[in-house]
């Protein structure tokens, strides 16, 4: 009895030491190999030897079996080797009173261990971290610029830094943006420019949106937007500047918000079909305006991207707008829009006549309100898309002495066409765009005179890569950077640009 139970250590050490695969398998040739060479050698006798040969016949024979594999729908669990040898073999499988069936005894009653055979226990899962949930994207837009020919004063595009006499090849913008859900109840948004400029020319980075979404509910139908993002008026503002056809925006709705965004606090709110819609608008390659609910409203600070509040006085603003969808399959968007504010308007000395003077300003700001329109036919395959605005706001009086509140009104109307083929996508365009009234972001709040048309087609070969060629005829544009504050007329210039997305 001791002999047979020595010749089973040894037999169980030799498993253990071949390795845990040969303690399944009765008639292993590597095991029965190293047995014989025991023998050969005298390490073991010929009886002992016949002995732990059956004794690793055994072994085998009875090895435990593998843990169940839970099965499939309409398929039986998933035999061991050893319990497949032993029916194989027409062997019965004899249950002792109060055994486990296989299934149940393949759960371990101690810590699981890993399928390698390792006596460490299996690592649980790792909760996601916030940060796991974010993407990355962006775009850039690669320009050249030629002023063709003009009259009158050196011409000036508030909205569009790299139109200038002498400048040819510009990195317009060079955005990077970080976004995602972060948790059930709040989406983050971060996008810098990388190539902006503080105003004065220079280049710089620039925040241009930092804002969290609470959302309200779990199918995120209600949310508030709080900290640096686009304020909700008009429907082109709302428009990504990677989206859209034309090089910049129309400054009859731009200059109510230039840069688009400010610091704020926005409620909006949007059914989950419509919000789809919203996206859809997007995906299919239509040039939706985005996400901004159905219907939105908050305050903001009402100075400006990455300006101070100058009044302890925030704009208020609300908006209501609707993706309708024919039975056609037709895209169309109808929307209203408008704010209240004071606005406080930077000034500085004008020279003129021989005299040197400071228009004078109300402490406090300008009123400055709007309200606007915008409907959109989306190009399936024509589409127009139109928008106007009427209201008061900050504007240096005619003998330049003050800045007061006066009327002002424009907006823009654009046709365009939509063509999917073998060489790509193309989507040419044709908009005239019109504005009378003070550019409040301007120093002094000059009075501004636009009146343009511009031409133009993109293509797009491949999804990451679009290219744009523009050309636009100047009747008439205020110069609203230095005083005299002198217009531009009969203007003609080509755009070109690549954009690639990322």
């Amino acid at each position: 009895m001791r002999r047979s139970l020595s010749l089973r250590v040894l037999l169980a050490a030799i498993l253990a030491a071949a390795g845990p695969g040969l303690s399944t398998e009765a008639s292993n040739p590597a095991l029965l190999k190293l047995l014989k060479v025991l023998k050969d050698r005298g390490t073991l006798s010929a009886q002992e030897y016949e002995e732990l040969v059956a004794a690793a016949q055994n072994e085998g024979a009875s090895a435990t079996p593998a843990p169940a594999v839970a099965a499939t729908p309409g398929a039986g669990t998933i035999a061991s080797k050893g319990e497949a040898k032993a029916e194989s073999r027409g062997e019965a499988k004899a249950a002792s009173p109060g055994a486990k069936s296989p299934e149940t005894a393949s759960v371990p009653s101690s810590p699981a261990k890993t399928g390698s055979g390792s006596d460490k226990p299996t690592e649980k899962p790792k909760a996601s971290k916030w940060y796991d949930q974010l993407n990355l994207r962006g775009y850039t837009q690669f320009r050249y610029h030629s002023i063709l020919d003009r009259e009158g004063a050196e011409l000036n595009v508030p909205n569009d830094r790299s139109v200038a006499e002498n400048n040819t090849f510009f990195i317009r913008r060079g955005r990077i943006i970080l976004s995602g859900d972060v948790s059930e109840h709040l989406g983050l948004y971060v996008q810098p420019d990388l190539n902006a400029s503080p105003g004065s020319g220079d280049f710089s980075v620039q925040l241009r949106d930092l804002y969290g979404d609470v959302y309200l509910d779990k199918a995120k139908e209600y949310r508030v937007r709080l900290g640096q993002s686009k304020v909700p008026f008009g429907w082109s503002n709302m428009q990504s500047s990677g989206n859209r056809a034309p090089l910049e925006r129309t400054d009859a709705i731009n200059s109510a918000a230039e840069g688009e965004r400010d610091l704020g606090a926005f409620f909006y709110w949007a059914p989950d079909e419509i919000r789809k819609r919203y996206a859809d608008l997007i995906k299919l390659g239509l040039k939706g305006s985005g996400d901004y609910g159905v219907v939105g409203f908050g305050a903001y600070s009402g100075q400006g991207l990455n300006r101070l509040d100058l009044n302890d006085t925030p704009h208020a603003i609300a908006k209501l707008s609707y993706p309708f969808q024919l039975a056609s399959g037709q895209f169309f968007e109808a929307g209203i829009h408008a704010y209240s504010g004071r606005f406080v308007t930077g000034t500085q000395a004008i020279t003129e006549g021989g005299r040197t003077f400071t228009p004078s300003t109300r402490a406090g700001g300008i009123t400055d309100e709007r309200v606007g329109i915008a409907a959109v036919w989306y190009p399936q395959p024509f589409g127009i898309e139109a928008e106007w605005n009427v209201g008061r706001g900050p504007e240096l009086s005619s003998d330049r002495r003050s800045i007061t509140a006066d009327t002002l009104h424009g907006g823009y109307i654009q046709f365009a066409y939509r063509d999917q083929n073998k060489l790509g996508n193309w989507f040419p365009f044709a908009r005239w765009q019109y504005y009378s009234g003070g550019r409040k972001f301007a120093v002094n709040a000059p009075d501004s005179n636009v009146n343009e048309l511009d031409f133009g087609i993109e293509w797009s070969p491949w999804n990451p890569v679009e290219f744009t060629i523009q050309f636009t005829h100047t009747f008439e544009r205020t110069n609203t950077r230095t005083a005299p504050y002198a217009d531009t007329t009969s203007a003609d210039r080509i755009s070109l640009q690549a954009q690639i997305n990322y």
